[in-house]
C-alpha cells in the first residue's frame, strides 16, 4: 500500500485499518529499546565523563564543561532580532496568562462533624525540561516547560538542549530560557540527557521529574528511567510530531496542505494524517502538498515525512471521527462545516484545533495552550502539559475526639472485615483502650517482690522463683488491679 495513494478505509480489513494507522518510528523497537538501555547504564555508571563522549559522539561537540556558563545566557538577548524578541515576549505573556489560570485552589472540609479534610498542591522541586535539538532551535518549547514550571513555582529548574559542534545553542534558547528564570542550562541531548537528570551526575543534579518532546530514543529513555529504581517521572511519552486533519468537500486544500507539511517539516520521522469523506478533496490537498513543499527551505527533511503520510477516505466524516479516535493524534485540526459539534465526540486527541482559521502552529507558539502533548497514540491515556503536572497534590486530615467518635465504627467495622487488627486498635485505644496484659509499675513490683521473698521465707519449697521475674495482671489498660 503505497503512502500516497488513497486508502479507502471501509474496504480495509481490522488489520489492515491497524497497519494504515502505524506509526513509522515504532518498527525497530528492540534495537531501540536496548541501545537506550546500553546509553542509560553508562551514564548512571560514569557520569560526566559518559555525557562527554556521547556528546562528541551524537553532536560532534567536544566540551570541557557540560553547564553553560550564565554570562552566556544574559548576554542572549543583545543577539536576538528585535522582531525575534518581541515575538518570544508575546508567546511568553500569552502562555503565562494561560497557565495562571490553571492554578488550583486548595480544598478544606468538613466531611462530618469534628473530621477536617483538606487537599493541597505544592510545586515540584526539582524538574529537568529537555529541549531538544537538530537541525533547528526551539524557543518555543523552552516557554511551554519554562512558563509552566515558573508558574508553578518549582525550586530548581533545569535545561538540557544538544549543542552545535561548535559547543554552542541558540540565543533564542537562551533568551527564552532566562525570562522563565532558568539559569541552569546544560549542553547535552538525547538519551544521555535524560539519564543524566533521572540519575545526576557530577555537574548535572537528579531532577523529581523530567519534561519535554523529543525523538524515539529521548521516548524511550524517558519510559525506562521512569521505571528505574532511583530514576525519575515523567510527563509523558512525547515522541515524533504528528498531525490528523479531518476535513469535508468544503475545507480549503490549500489550508490542509499547509497544515500536513507544518508537521512534516519537523522531522523525518514525523507523520501527517488526512481524513476525510470527499476524495475530490483529498486529490486536491494532494496537488497542493506537492506545490508547497517545494518552496520549503526545509523541504529535504519534509519530502521523507511526507512518505509517511497517509490519506484516507472515509464513507462520512462521523467515520472520519472514528478513525481519528483510532490514531489518536497528538494534533488534531478539524475543517469541517460546523466543527465545533464535532468536539464533544471527539476523544483521544493530544490538543484539538477547531476551524479552518485554527492552524497547528497556533498552539505550538502563541496563543497560549501548551505545545507538549502525547504522541505515539498516548492521547488515549495522556493529557496535554498544564501547570498541575508541574505540582503534587496530597492530602492533610484533622480530627476531634468527637470526629473521631463520629466515624471510628465504621473505621473498626472496615477494618475487621479487612482482617487488619491493627488498624482497628489504633481506633480503639484511643476511644475505649485496649483489653491488653499490663506491666505493673515499679511500686507495684516493689511489693509483689516483697509479698514473694516473704512467702519463700516461709515455705522455701514451694516457690523457687527468681525475685527478677515480673509478674503481669489481665486487666484493662488504664485501670489499676
Amino acid at each position: 500500500m503505497s503512502s500516497q495513494s488513497i486508502i479507502e478505509w471501509g474496504n480495509l480489513t481490522e488489520q489492515q485499518q491497524i497497519e494504515a494507522l502505524l506509526r513509522p518510528a515504532m518498527k525497530d523497537s528492540v534495537m531501540l529499546r536496548d541501545t537506550v538501555t546500553k546509553i542509560l547504564s553508562r551514564v548512571r555508571q560514569n557520569k560526566d565523563a559518559a555525557v562527554f563522549e556521547y556528546t562528541k559522539q551524537f553532536d560532534g561537540a567536544e566540551l570541557s564543561n557540560l553547564r553553560l556558563d550564565t554570562a552566556v545566557i544574559d548576554e542572549a538577548e543583545s543577539k536576538l532580532k528585535a522582531k525575534v524578541k518581541t515575538a518570544i515576549d508575546k508567546a511568553y505573556a500569552n502562555i503565562k496568562t494561560f497557565h495562571e489560570a490553571q492554578l488550583p485552589q486548595d480544598i478544606r472540609i468538613e466531611t462530618s462533624p469534628g473530621v477536617i479534610c483538606e487537599q493541597r498542591h505544592a510545586a515540584l522541586e526539582k524538574v529537568g525540561l529537555y529541549i531538544p535539538g537538530g537541525s533547528a532551535p526551539l524557543p518555543s518549547t523552552v516557554l511551554m516547560l519554562g512558563v509552566s514550571a515558573q508558574v508553578a513555582g518549582c525550586d530548581l529548574p533545569i535545561l538540557c538542549t544538544p549543542p552545535s559542534p561548535q559547543g554552542t545553542i541558540a540565543p533564542e534558547i537562551c533568551y527564552a530560557a532566562k525570562i522563565c528564570g532558568i539559569q541552569h542550562i546544560y549542553l547535552c541531548g538525547g538519551a544521555q540527557a535524560i539519564a543524566a537528570m533521572a540519575f545526576g551526575t557530577e555537574t548535572i543534579p537528579k531532577v523529581d521529574k523530567i519534561f519535554g518532546p523529543g525523538n524515539s530514543f529521548v521516548t524511550e529513555a524517558k519510559q525506562q528511567v521512569s521505571q528505574a529504581v532511583g530514576g525519575a517521572a515523567i510527563d509523558m511519552p512525547a515522541g515524533p510530531s504528528e498531525v490528523l486533519v479531518i476535513a469535508d468537500a468544503n475545507a480549503d486544500a490549500g489550508f490542509v496542505a499547509a497544515d500536513l507539511l507544518s508537521q512534516a517539516e519537523h522531522g523525518a520521522d514525523s507523520q501527517a494524517v488526512l481524513v476525510s469523506d470527499d476524495r475530490a478533496l483529498i486529490a486536491k490537498v494532494q496537488q497542493q502538498v506537492v506545490l508547497q513543499l517545494a518552496q520549503l527551505s526545509r523541504r529535504d527533511i519534509a519530502s521523507k515525512a511526507v512518505d509517511n503520510s497517509r490519506y484516507i477516505l472515509t464513507e462520512s466524516i462521523q467515520e472520519s471521527v472514528l478513525v481519528s479516535n483510532a490514531y489518536a493524534p497528538e494534533h488534531l485540526i478539524v475543517q469541517t462545516d460546523n466543527a465545533r459539534d464535532l468536539i464533544e465526540s471527539l476523544k483521544h486527541a493530544g490538543s484539538i484545533f477547531v476551524g479552518a482559521y485554527s492552524p497547528e502552529s497556533a498552539g505550538d507558539y502563541a496563543s497560549g495552550t501548551n505545545h507538549v502533548l502525547p504522541t505515539y497514540g498516548y492521547a488515549r491515556n495522556y493529557s496535554s502539559l498544564g501547570l498541575l503536572d508541574f505540582m503534587r497534590r496530597y492530602t492533610v486530615q484533622e480530627l476531634t475526639r468527637e470526629g473521631l467518635e463520629n466515624i471510628g465504627d465504621a473505621i473498626m467495622d472496615l477494618a475487621d472485615a479487612e482482617g487488619l487488627d491493627a488498624h482497628r486498635n489504633a481506633v480503639k485505644i484511643r476511644l475505649t483502650g485496649l483489653d491488653l496484659p499490663s506491666v505493673l509499675t515499679q511500686s507495684d513490683e516493689d511489693n509483689t517482690a516483697t509479698d514473694s521473698a516473704s512467702k519463700q521465707a516461709e515455705t522455701p519449697s514451694e516457690n523457687n522463683a527468681s525475685t527478677d521475674d515480673r509478674v503481669y495482671l489481665d486487666v484493662p489498660s488504664g485501670k489499676q488491679p
